[in-house]
């Protein structure tokens, strides 16, 4: 019987398997990029460490992305938060949009500081309609200053609201349909928060509708007494790993992404990390070739995205 791909995004194409791009990591990024040696499809990059004009870091990330595809992941927009946008962010993210051209741009459904004051953290909101409206109103804002739909990532979390009305991944998929934007999805941060509040990983991801997902991380994570702490300073679970394969059998091939944010390893290390994520990939892609859906790769390059006003009918 042939299995049906399910639908996935126009403007979030196929790139593979990728790594977070740290400086740490810059020098054999660009030699072994010359050489063509490296073993990762593409990189993401952090907005905001390249969001000043000029310099080496945007220097770097220009060299990169002559290299390989490249998206953008931010974690400063604090969409969740009462404070205004902050314009003179978004101007400058813009900017960087348009001189790197990435394939897509991520932050995360949070806020992440209030009265002006950034608390270094991606902190989880209350599940309710005012601030599914609320939230709504300012992603559908930042959409349409960069001109293109951007991608939320679900973040993990140690605590309920006693306002909370929903599950988490209901109120997920709320906010990506009424603003019509993409998600990122965070398998790490699912298996985290499923074993502190008690629920099935995979029934979060069976509730994602596979046409918003944007991309998917893998990261690690580390105990703390009862609690599990999304660290990001270890090799990936192997929980979710099998939380990971489930996923792409469920939402089809996924742009994958490797994170590793502390305690870096060597580079050799990430491109293991990421092999793995690609056999699971290709074992799925196999089975469904199997079954007679033939599965293409897009051609490394430039990637743009259309306008927002596309999906929002305007």
């Amino acid at each position: 019987m042939t299995r049906v791909e399910p639908p996935r995004p126009s403007d979030a194409p196929f790139l593979g398997v990728g790594v977070g791009l740290r400086p740490v990591h810059y020098r054999e990024v660009l030699e072994r990029g010359a050489q063509e040696t490296l073993r990762v499809d593409w990189f993401e990059a952090l907005s905001e460490n390249y969001m000043a004009p000029g310099g080496r870091p945007r220097r770097i990330l220009g060299q990169v992305r002559e290299r390989a595809p490249l998206a953008l992941h931010g974690v400063s927009m604090n969409l969740g938060s009462i404070d205004p946008l902050d314009e003179t962010y978004l101007r400058g993210l813009a900017e960087l949009v348009a001189r790197v051209e990435p394939a897509w741009i991520s932050d995360h459904l949070c806020w992440t500081g209030v009265d002006g004051r950034n608390l270094h953290d991606l902190l989880p909101l209350p599940r309710t309609e005012e601030t599914l409206r609320h939230v709504t109103r300012r992603v559908t804002r930042v959409q349409n200053l960069l001109g293109r739909r951007i991608a939320l990532e679900n973040v993990s979390s140690y605590l309920r609201f006693e306002a909370d009305a929903g599950e988490e991944w209901e109120f997920l998929v709320a906010v990506a349909e009424a603003s019509d934007c993409g998600i990122l999805l965070d398998v790490n941060n699912i298996c985290v928060s499923a074993h502190n509040h008690g629920f099935d990983p995979l029934r979060y991801i069976d509730a994602i509708p596979s046409q918003r997902v944007f991309e998917i991380h893998l990261a690690g994570h580390s105990e703390s007494g009862p609690l599990r702490i999304d660290t990001h300073d270890r090799a990936v679970s192997e929980e979710v790993w099998s939380v990971y394969a489930h996923a792409v059998r469920r939402l089809g091939r996924v742009s994958t992404l490797i994170e590793w944010d502390d305690a870096i390893p060597a580079f050799p290390v990430l491109e293991a990390e990421a092999q793995r994520a690609r056999n699971i990939l290709h074992e799925t892609w196999r089975e469904e070739e199997r079954d007679g859906t033939a599965h293409t790769r897009p051609a490394a390059g430039r990637c743009t995205a259309p306008a927002v006003a596309s999906h929002h009918g305007a």
